[in-house]
């Protein structure tokens, strides 16, 4: 295939995995790349691998990645010919588009008549559905209020689906079961439309229950060549967010995908679409000869590789190819399905906190390789994951000439993929890998949250512990040069009885475990909160990148070990086949000052502390210090990498907090107490006065 020879340089307005895939494709192509990247991404792996880099300006996206005159700024400041917006950011924004074309310059991606169209969900489906296509019932006309959609509720009837008319990706859409839940979602979808987008407009839908997503893949040139290249299932969902993609589907044959890659194209067909693009369906499961169009997502898709790694096309490459003026050089029947690719996304979450976001930094990292493997990732060691980005960190995907092949090399890859220095989804993507429905290819949208209930987590074991406490132990078994061995090594030794070593781990933001451990780390007698004494001791690693092995009762676990200052303790990450956790050291001054603060509190009430199990962003107050709450009342809600958090109050009482809508909160931090009402019945300052000197009421 001959070289694209119409852009020398071409700038990708985007960053993570997907500016780090483009720029791969571009270098292969031989096309000069230019990065840009916020301050938050100074160091990141996108930056590195670009020839250019361009300071675009604070993390906050809208002052960077979003900030379109700052993009075309460094695509003229640089020579570029050509824009890739890769997805999310300004990859489906009209106006971008538009600029782009007012200022010379190639938006590698469809006509702005195309994105004007298909980019709205609302002109989208009336769009869709005046062309003959089955669309499902609902109520989808621009500037609906709170209140026409809510009158227009009834005809569409319940369980129904609010949507955000700008964006996908699932964000801000929310499922409905009864009429007197419909305000508040209502409130809550415009909120997180409007953060997300930049456009509140809504629609509401009917939700079709047990569906399953199918999406089609388009390729189209600008001289009229349209085809598809099959489609994927994207039914592992959560929260409406696509969790694990395949292609092909294991629902539709051969006569149901032809019908579907037809109507995909003819979608794009009816708006002159050029370039890469997706058309999305529910498709019912009960009667999978039926689908009906969801929307067009008018770009590259996360889910991309599978499709490319089942035909062997470069997607990346034909849109620049196609932005370049070239025709397709496939016909329908040219393209062939060869084989079963699944792909897991790699998120920073925390699936025993409900999945909420994560930050941190990558302590220690390693990435699966092999036979049909394929890793799109943006990590580095020593990255920092903040707060201000979409949560996911990398894409793993595996190929195999059969279902079942790709799913077991799925496995094995996720089991081979260590992130330390943040909490993140890999364990739960191989339970999901592992599920009988899955790997039956019984799915649709709502089979993670009824799996999830069920889903057995690796909790801190044994294992665990005494990795903690024998790294922690080996460290300071290590003698400094010149030291006096006998005062230097935590023997136990001393003058009086025998003493060992204690170690209190932090296994969570109220739960401690006291490990104790006598001997040297190569074999040690370790006990846990008092239970009889286990032999352990620390091994060598089998592997480089591995830490050490820890055996407890002669049963080897190879695991890794990270370590980072916590401020008040060391915080431990160990992980290995698939799963980590971490366990802070705690100090004296931290069990001392958590002794004082139970003084007086009674045993299994609730604590007065109101904890964010998340960091990010103060969104919303939703009352003030000093008023009185009650249990389950909200107090704030955090916002991070776009998913909101309410805190309500555990306890009833006169609630203390002193932060403001934009404050930025840590993981675990307090951010409101909740301290006890007065009794209306006690005596007051008028009844009662204290003598100052004797210390007593008179």
């Amino acid at each position: 295939m001959t070289a694209v020879t119409t852009f020398d340089t071409v700038l990708v307005a985007n960053r993570g995995e997907i500016a780090c895939r483009i720029i791969r494709t571009l270098q292969r192509l031989g096309i000069r790349s230019v990065a840009v990247y916020s301050d938050a991404d100074r160091g990141a792996r996108h930056v590195g691998l670009a020839d250019v880099a361009v300071r675009l300006g604070p993390a906050r996206a809208q002052l960077s990645y979003l900030d379109q005159g700052a993009v075309l700024a460094a695509a003229a400041a640089t020579g570029a010919q050509a824009i890739h917006p890769g997805y999310g950011f300004l990859s489906e924004n009209q106006a971008f588009a538009q600029a782009c074309a007012d200022a010379g310059v190639v938006f590698i991606g469809p006509s702005v008549h195309a994105l004007t169209v298909m980019g709205d969900k609302i002109r989208a489906k009336k769009h869709v559905g005046d062309s003959g296509v089955p669309v499902i019932p609902g109520v989808s006309l621009p500037g609906q209020t709170d209140e026409q959609l809510t009158a227009a509720a009834p005809g569409v009837g319940y369980p129904m689906l609010i949507k955000p008319s700008a964006g996908g990706g699932g964000k801000g859409m929310v499922r409905v079961d009864r009429p007197g839940d419909l305000a508040e979602a209502l409130v809550t979808a415009r909120r997180v439309a409007a953060a997300a987008f930049g456009d509140d407009t809504l629609l509401i839908e009917r939700f079709v229950s047990t569906p399953r997503h199918i999406e089609v893949q388009v390729l189209a040139d600008t001289h009229g060549g349209v085809i598809h290249l099959g489609e994927r299932e994207c039914s592992l969902q959560r929260r409406h967010q696509k969790v694990i993609e395949e292609a092909p589907s294991p629902l539709l044959d051969d006569a149901t995908r032809a019908r579907i890659g037809e109507a995909a194209c003819a979608a794009a067909r009816s708006v002159g679409y050029a370039g890469a693009g997706t058309v999305e369906f529910l498709v019912s499961d009960a009667a999978p000869g039926e689908f009906f169009f969801m929307e067009m997502n008018t770009r590259l898709q996360v889910e991309h590789p599978v499709t490319e790694m089942i035909t062997g096309i470069d997607l990346v490459e034909w849109q620049v190819r196609v932005a370049a003026g070239e025709r397709l050089d496939h016909r329908q029947e040219d393209v062939v399905l060869t084989g079963h690719a699944i792909e897991a996304r790699v998120y920073a979450e925390n699936p025993e906190r409900g999945f909420l976001p994560t930050t941190g930094t990558v302590l220690a990292l390693r990435e699966a390789t092999g036979e049909g493997i394929r890793v799109d990732s943006a990590l580095t060691a020593g990255l920092v994951v903040s707060a201000d980005y979409d949560p996911m960190l990398a894409k793993v995907i595996a190929w195999a000439p059969d279902r079942a092949g790709a799913l077991a090399r799925l496995d094995r890859a996720l089991a081979d993929t260590l992130v330390l220095g943040l909490r993140t989804n890999v364990e739960y993507l191989r339970l999901l890998v592992q599920d009988a429905d899955v790997a039956a290819g019984r799915l649709d949208t709502g089979l993670i949250e009824r799996k999830l209930p069920g889903l057995a987590f690796r909790v801190v074991d044994d294992h665990v512990l005494a990795a903690a406490a024998l790294f922690l132990h080996r460290a300071a078994w290590a003698v400094p040069p010149g030291a006096d061995l006998a005062w230097s090594r935590p023997t136990g030794w001393r003058m009086g009885p025998h003493v060992p070593t204690r170690y209190v781990l932090a296994t969570n933001a109220t739960e401690s475990v006291t490990v104790t451990v006598e001997g040297s780390p190569a074999g040690a007698s370790v006990s846990i909160d008092g239970r009889p004494a286990l032999p352990a001791s620390l091994s060598p690693a089998r592997h480089p990148e591995e830490a050490f092995g820890v055996e407890v009762d002669g049963v080897l676990r190879m695991l890794s070990i990270a370590e980072a200052d916590n401020g008040a303790g060391l915080r431990l990450w160990i992980g290995g086949d698939g799963f980590s956790v971490d366990v802070v050291h705690r100090t004296g001054a931290e069990i001392l000052a958590d002794e004082l603060a139970g003084l007086g509190q009674v045993a299994g009430a609730a604590g007065p502390d109101v904890r964010t199990p998340m960091p990010g962003t103060v969104v919303a107050v939703h009352t003030e210090s000093g008023a009185l709450v009650a249990v389950g009342q909200a107090i704030l809600t955090v916002e991070a990498m776009k998913m909101e958090h309410q805190l309500t109050a555990a306890t009833a009482g006169i609630v203390t907090l002193t932060l403001k809508p934009g404050d930025l909160v840590r993981l675990d931090q307090i951010v409101a107490t909740v301290t006890a009402a007065p009794d209306p019945g006690a005596p007051g300052p008028d009844t009662a006065t204290v003598n100052a000197d004797k210390g007593a009421p008179q």
